[in-house]
């Protein structure tokens, strides 16, 4: 998973990047407005970068690492579902 996050990270800033800078340097010849909204765009993309790389999917525990305490992680995986109680 990481791998993929990493890899949509670099994408969207690489996209960022070729938007900002085919923005002034030839779309600007035949359009400002153009231009400026090109940057407008490339503006919005950094934050969501950002967004994409550090979301957690739903296998990654960042939450409830293990603690180290037999009783507490096995309360963490009866809740996660990871094990059903015996009853």
């Amino acid at each position: 998973m990481y791998a993929r996050r990493r890899r949509a990270y670099f994408v969207l800033m690489g996209g960022c990047l070729f938007l900002f800078v085919s923005a002034w340097a030839f779309v600007r010849l035949f359009s400002v407005e153009a231009a400026v909204a090109l940057c407008v765009v490339a503006m919005v993309i950094p934050p969501v970068a950002a967004m994409v790389a550090n979301r957690r999917g739903p296998d990654d525990r960042w939450w409830d690492d293990p603690t180290g305490d037999p009783k507490s992680d096995e309360w963490w995986e009866e809740l996660d579902g990871k094990r059903r109680r015996e009853d």
